[in-house]
């Protein structure tokens, strides 16, 4: 099994290879990795034991910052390496303030595995929700280091509980503590006889309702807004923004702001093409004399950064999530914390908070326009109603009723 695990190691590794010829993530993926063990070796303090957070991306990471934050102002002498994945989570955040050093993590070989942790020589890693590498688990456990997967969640259907799984699960059993979102991890766990299990929740809760309490504010797109009825729509792919298209046509007198979930330029030259070019502005232009001018010219602000979005919703009358025609939404919880009711696509089951909203009549799931329609009738959201709309309120107090899995985490590893 294991040599199955490193062949699809080396095969996802050649694939990125000749994906990079074309692709710039891919590109970025490889490019960071080149010389990286060394990179490692010159920049890293040998005398300071590291607390090892390692995260598959952007999103991730906001899910366990709030971890870090609280780790730093509990006990201030901790010293943070963090490790990424992908370059959309390293690119955007590797020069975050609270971390000694940000690092992509070097492909899981054994011999990447092995020099990375001796370096590191981490006094604890942290690891979030989905990721699990084989020969970092391994190196750990060895090592006898204290390793902590944070707001995990487990499924029946997962690799871990199938008659082919017993790769994952001796990964499983290298993990000191898990800290998971519901009862259902933890019975699922049980089955396999693991029982170092807390229900903790899920620390994105505590993420987004620290930002909705203290968000950014953005004059120049408060200005944009102006009086009208305004549809927030995050992390959008090419059926979201069809969709949405329809819909501005139907409601000229309401504004979108867009943030698509890739910002290449190809990508928002499409989206000022689909949204009509004379209607819509970046926000990289919106503060400009030309747009001041005609500033009430334009009904769509297309987002042409990443990092914003989670601030954002503060502007907004309802909020639409992407990803739901394709692999699965993106996060509803940030739109949530600001109590805005919330719409996105038929692809959600893997997605508790998704489904706990749509029970709670927080949230709607919709399959074309005519239901767009539908959702916007029964709300009937305006401006005035934002902070009185039932279905907003309902999805704030969701955000606030499942906050403390931070606190529950600190209080577990540090005895705090």
């Amino acid at each position: 099994m294991v040599f199955l695990y490193d062949l699809c190691i080396w095969g996802y590794t050649f694939m990125i290879v000749l994906a990079s010829l074309k692709n710039a993530k891919a590109k970025a993926w490889l490019t960071g990795r080149k010389n990286l063990l060394e990179k490692i070796s010159q920049e890293i303090n040998p005398n300071i034991r590291y607390t090892w957070f390692h995260f598959a991306s952007l999103g991730e990471f906001e899910q366990g910052r709030s971890v870090i934050e609280h780790l730093k102002a509990t006990k201030k002498d901790t010293h943070v390496l963090i490790t990424f994945f992908s370059p959309s989570g390293y690119e955007i955040r590797k020069n975050y303030p609270l971390a000694d050093h940000v690092f992509y993590l070097p492909s899981d070989t054994p011999a990447h595995a092995h020099e990375f942790v001796s370096l590191v020589n981490p006094v604890m890693a942290i690891f979030t929700k989905y990721e699990y590498w084989y020969h970092y688990f391994d190196e750990l456990h060895k090592n006898q280091i204290p390793l902590y997967v944070i707001s995990a969640i487990f499924r029946k259907k997962q690799p871990f509980f199938q008659f082919y799984g017993s790769l994952h699960r001796r990964m499983l059993q290298c993990v000191s503590h898990f800290f998971v979102q519901n009862e259902e991890s933890k019975l699922l766990l049980q089955t396999l006889s693991i029982n170092h299990v807390t229900v903790s929740g899920d620390t994105r809760f505590d993420r987004v309702a620290e930002n909705a309490s203290h968000p950014k504010s953005f004059d120049f797109i408060k200005s944009f807004c102006g009086e009208a009825q305004i549809l927030v729509a995050g992390s959008t792919w090419p059926a979201d923004e069809k969709l949405l298209a329809e819909l501005i046509k139907q409601h000229p007198d309401w504004k979108l702001i867009i943030a698509p979930h890739e910002i290449s330029e190809e990508k928002i030259n499409a989206l000022e093409v689909l949204f009509d070019n004379n209607s819509t502005i970046r926000y990289s232009a919106l503060n400009t004399p030309q747009v001041a001018i005609r500033k009430f010219q334009y009904a769509i602000l297309i987002i042409d950064n990443i990092g914003m979005l989670s601030s954002l919703y503060q502007y907004g009358c309802i909020a639409y999530i992407g990803g739901g025609f394709g692999s699965g939404i993106h996060n509803t919880l940030e739109a949530a914390a600001f109590g805005l009711p919330i719409l996105f696509g038929p692809n959600y089951d893997k997605f508790q908070e998704a489904k706990d909203m749509i029970d709670l009549g927080a949230a709607f799931s919709i399959k074309n326009g005519s239901d767009f329609e539908s959702v916007l009738d029964k709300i009937g959201v305006s401006p005035e109603l934002v902070e009185t709309c039932g279905y907003g309120k309902t999805a704030k107090a969701y955000v606030a009723n499942n906050t403390g899995a931070t606190a529950r985490i600190i209080h577990h590893i540090l005895g705090v």
